[in-house]
């Protein structure tokens, strides 16, 4: 399909998409230079590749088209084989009595259209669109699990069914075989690609009596995908040993193992652990995608006096940074940040871990293996002898543990580790039940990390204003004055600004018509509180304060408490005020 050069530049110059000088200059340059108009406009930055194809789409006059927020029914998208679709960034997505509307970047690919009408028959509307479009519509290849395997598990569980009781005799080879077999390969790279797709955390696959469950873990939250016969669980389980080199033959004793996949170039890192149960063996696997690091703690959520405080720990050249929370909320990640921002060419950085979330170029990590003797206390005592500058602990447990972590600070060494507690004044607490000194806590703790993980909400949701009533009991749980304050000072909203006029949102559920429903999330972001150990703090310590009084002292001085932090997210739009509220009460 030809486009006229001519016709596209004074279209761009009407709407004044692009200046006048700018569009001269880059149109004479193709010419004299005989190169491409619309490369050199885009390699100019004048223009985006969308903007560029709307213009386009307007001077060809094919209708444009914006499918960011629409679910295609599953029979249409699978009108396009999903090869040809990616190949060729075309996808169907709606029929009409005259024919089949397909999207597409490239009006000249005349090739993937051509061959489209033969297979199908029938007319196809070509419309352009953009690009965030078309990888969404990608998406939605993968995203309907049950949908689209749902038949292939139904029409194989016969094929599985002599190996469906699991005995302790089916001999290794019978199980290799089930492994390899084509459906049971199939079964078990859609639920990992569909996982990867929906960005899960963690895949639980669940044996009981009568079926297997296999659930998704996103953002936070488990969610059913889909649920098997029984009778298909031996073979997906052996497939998953053989992935990660585990024993076939073993079913009595708890496995961990660990494989690589690549899928349309993300690799994923699957962390499986195996344990026998009363109908079987659970398996559940965490997702660790590769390309994940590289998140600044202001993406991650600090923002503020918070964040300041983290980057003047950061700076310093020995004792202690610590960050706490529960299970689940984040903590290794803002540690792997930590070590990304201050992992030099000038510094030596050594950890014992475990497991190893993420393998990190120019960090030594150590993996720790109870069974023969190398424990956290036996690694970092090891460490220290290392020469290392940065110790990061994965996890302070014990007595031992933390007495060599305060005396590698004491020594001239940055640590870094994470512990399991509510709240950051509570560290200091349970540092000193684990029978640490308070003169050497105080002497050595920078700062202390608390953090938890919201869902963050996705585009689209509703905007409300708190009414008088549920700001009073709003005002009961946190502090809103102080709330406010922060979001004046780093301009959330303007100087005159009270809470009458600042808007709360709801997340917008959807259903879509592929099946899939949204329930108005999208990723997570962490709520948390930094606290410095001032002088006034030291001295609250060494007289065996509790931590309340510890935190009242904090808050004096300035630290905003996770509730707080999250109220202030919450009033930016970021999450909800039922989700803050879910998290930190948990």
């Amino acid at each position: 399909m030809y486009l006229d050069q001519v016709q596209l530049k004074s279209f761009l110059l009407d709407s004044g998409l692009v200046g006048k000088k700018d569009l001269e200059e880059i149109f004479a340059q193709a010419e004299n230079e005989k190169k491409s108009f619309e490369e050199l406009l885009l390699n100019s930055g004048k223009i985006s590749e969308d903007d560029l194809r709307r213009a386009k789409a307007y001077v060809l006059g094919i209708p444009f088209v914006d499918l960011k927020r629409l679910k295609i029914e599953r029979e249409i998208l699978g009108l396009i084989p999903e090869p040809i679709a990616r190949k060729h960034n075309i996808v169907a997505f709606n029929r009409t009595a005259k024919g089949i509307e397909v999207a597409m970047l490239d009006p000249g690919d005349m090739e993937a259209v051509d061959f489209i009408r033969k297979i199908l028959n029938v007319k196809i509307m070509t419309r352009l669109t953009d690009l965030g479009s078309i990888k969404g519509a990608l998406l939605q290849y993968q995203k309907s699990l049950k949908a689209e395997f749902g038949d292939i598990v139904k029409e194989e569980s016969l094929k599985l069914k002599a190996f469906g009781e699991e005995s302790e005799e089916v001999a290794e080879d019978e199980l290799k075989k089930l492994a390899e077999d084509l459906p049971v390969v199939r079964i078990v790279d859609s639920l990992l690609s569909h996982a990867i797709a929906q960005k899960a955390s963690d895949i639980h696959i669940e044996v009981f009596e009568q079926e297997i469950v296999v659930r998704y873990r996103l953002d936070g939250l488990l969610h059913d995908a889909m649920i098997m016969p029984r009778n298909a669980g031996p073979g997906i389980v052996a497939r998953i040993k053989v992935l990660a080199s585990l024993r076939l033959d073993e079913k009595r004793l708890p496995q961990d193992g660990r494989f690589k996949m690549d899928m349309n170039g993300q690799k994923v890192s699957f962390r499986v652990s195996i344990l026998p149960t009363y109908y079987g063996e659970k398996v559940v696997m965490r997702l660790l995608p590769e390309n994940s690091r590289g998140l600044s703690l202001e993406e991650s959520g600090f923002h503020g006096e918070a964040l300041e405080r983290v980057h003047k720990a950061m700076r310093r050249t020995t004792g202690m940074l610590l960050v706490t929370g529960p299970t689940g909320s984040g903590k290794t990640t803002t540690l792997y940040t930590i070590m990304e921002i201050i992992n030099t060419p000038d510094v030596n950085i050594s950890t014992v871990e475990d497991p190893i979330e993420y393998q990190m170029p120019r960090i030594n990590q150590t993996q720790v293996k109870p069974e023969i003797g190398l424990t956290f206390a036996n690694g970092l005592r090891s460490l220290v002898r290392q020469d290392p500058d940065i110790i990061m602990v994965g996890e302070i447990r014990d007595n031992e543990t933390a007495s060599l972590a305060i005396n590698a600070a004491l020594t001239g060494h940055v640590v870094l580790s994470t512990l399991h507690t509510n709240s950051a004044a509570g560290t200091i607490p349970r540092l000193l039940d684990m029978e640490a000194e308070p003169f050497l806590l105080v002497s050595t703790i920078n700062a202390i990390i608390a953090q938890r993980l919201v869902r963050r909400l996705d585009q689209g949701s509703e905007k409300y204003q708190l009414s008088d009533t549920e700001l009073k009991k709003l005002g009961g749980m946190v502090d809103l004055e102080r709330v406010l304050k922060m979001l004046k000072e780093e301009k959330i909203v303007p100087d005159t600004a009270n809470w009458s006029d600042i808007s709360f949102y709801k997340p917008k559920v959807t259903t879509g018509g592929g099946g899939e429903n949204s329930d108005g999330y999208h990723g997570r972001l962490s709520i948390n509180e930094v606290m410095t150990v001032s002088v006034a703090i030291k001295d609250l310590v060494m007289q065996g304060a509790t931590d309340a009084k510890i935190e009242e002292q904090a808050r004096k001085e300035g630290m905003s408490t996770m509730l707080e932090d999250g109220v202030f997210k919450a009033a930016q739009g970021l999450t909800t005020i039922e989700e803050v509220l879910r998290v930190v009460s948990e």
